[in-house]
């Protein structure tokens, strides 16, 4: 799993409560990050492949090809595969070699390719897992600038500087710091270990405070927009902010889970290092503490990347299709779904999220579409410029058959008639 705790095992003088947690049943906790890992990695492959039949199912309504929404989304996705990858990496050489990596516990050993395979190998951990975090705040802040109305074509540029260049700079000055003046004889104390849990938790911590916040106003502004369209807010139109909140809930719900653990488990092992015994009979519930959110990290950690799929897409089937003709044709968008009813219709429920450079092909595939079939309720909300625009919000309602179609017959006519 992630956590700095594997930085400071490099460190042949590491402190008592990093020994106390890596030293417990190591083989056990090694095979659960391998199982747990390749569990998440086949599956969020599977999930971010193209299908065959394509795993949403929008009737009349062609989707937009993949553009900046999908590529943020798809990023978050393979920097968590690459992060799991190489927790397997790293699992596996531990268990398959454990004279090997028994060397980095020797003050004087002049081997130096353990330790060389330790930092680096925690080092991409935690490089890619940061890279997560902050594409996952960008995703937030885009979302948000969008609906206000505030982006650009360039802000997919800007979040590759923020993030590749704020998770380089950060690994790197933390491990820095923390093997100073050198990895064989790490400084002790935790005044030198906690600038580099600070660089490992820092965009963790930005997340969980800062992402809320920035969905809760998008599904406000979202909610505006509904409203303004004609004045009134009708149960379709609070079906859709629902959806949206929904989304956005089980986006952050996703995040907690996986690491929520790490923080828990990080502060307990804070408050047994400042013990001047951590075996003290005492300490018994916190060292307990400790173990078993460290085994939860090791599980959850690495099912991040597969349950974060869920929550942006959904499942999306086994029905995987590599041609690749087939995966031009093929749309990446936040997780729509649709229901084939009674009548032969299929209406589409939820929020999709379609991105710059293809706005206009949609609109006009809606158009040539409408004078067949018309959604019952969509809106689309663009920045200023649609030409510029780097996000749209298309949302439209569920249509359950007939009897509804004829129910809500009026809102149809005059919505076909505008």
């Amino acid at each position: 799993m992630a956590s700095p705790r594997l930085e400071t095992f490099c460190c042949p003088n590491r402190d008592a409560s990093t020994e106390f947690v890596i030293s417990f049943q190591p083989l056990f906790f090694g095979a659960i990050c391998i199982g747990s890992a390749a569990f998440g990695v086949i599956l969020s492959i599977i999930q971010i492949l193209p299908k065959r039949r394509g795993y949403r199912r929008l009737g009349q309504y062609p989707l937009p090809k993949p553009a900046s929404s999908s590529r943020i989304l798809l990023i978050i996705s393979i920097c968590d595969i690459l992060g799991s990858a190489g927790i397997i990496l790293r699992s596996s050489i531990w268990l398959g070699l454990p004279d090997f990596i028994s060397q980095i516990s020797l003050v004087n050993n002049n081997n130096v390719w353990p330790e060389v395979f330790c930092v680096g190998s925690a080092m991409w951990i935690q490089l890619f897992f940061s890279a997560s975090f902050w594409w996952t705040f960008c995703y937030a802040v885009d979302v948000f600038l969008v609906v206000k109305r505030s982006a650009g074509i360039s802000t997919i540029v800007l979040y590759h500087m923020i993030t590749w260049g704020l998770a380089v700079l950060l690994c790197v000055e933390g491990v820095a710091m923390l093997y100073y003046p050198s990895i064989s004889s790490c400084e002790n104390g935790l005044q030198h270990a906690i600038p580099h849990y600070i660089t490992t938790y820092a965009p963790m911590l930005l997340v969980l405070i800062v992402n809320p916040v920035l969905f809760s106003r998008t599904v406000s502004a979202v909610t505006s927009l509904l409203k303004g369209r004609q004045g009134i807010y009708t149960e379709n139109e609070r079906r859709l902010g629902t959806e949206i909140k929904i989304r956005f809930f089980k986006i952050m719900l996703v995040f907690c889970i996986c690491w929520l653990p790490n923080l828990i488990n990080e502060s307990l092992l804070f408050y047994l290092e400042m013990q001047d015994d951590i075996k003290a009979s005492n300490l018994k519930n916190i060292r307990n503490a400790v173990l078993i959110t460290w085994f939860i990290m090791a599980i959850l950690n690495p099912m991040q990347g597969f349950l974060n799929t869920l929550a942006f897409h959904g499942w999306t089937g086994f029905d995987v299709d590599l041609s690749l003709q087939r995966r031009r044709e093929l749309a990446w968008d936040s997780g729509s779904t649709s229901v084939p009813t009674a009548g032969g219709y299929n209406g589409v429920v939820g929020s999709t999220f379609f991105y710059q450079g293809h706005v206009q092909e949609a609109k006009k595939n809606m158009a040539a579409n409408g004078q067949q079939h018309q959604p019952s309720d969509g809106i689309s909300v663009l920045s200023e410029g649609s030409e510029s625009s780097t996000i749209e919000i298309h949302i439209s309602s569920e249509l359950q058959g007939y009897e509804d179609v004829d129910a809500d017959g009026e809102s149809l006519d005059s919505s076909t008639k505008h």
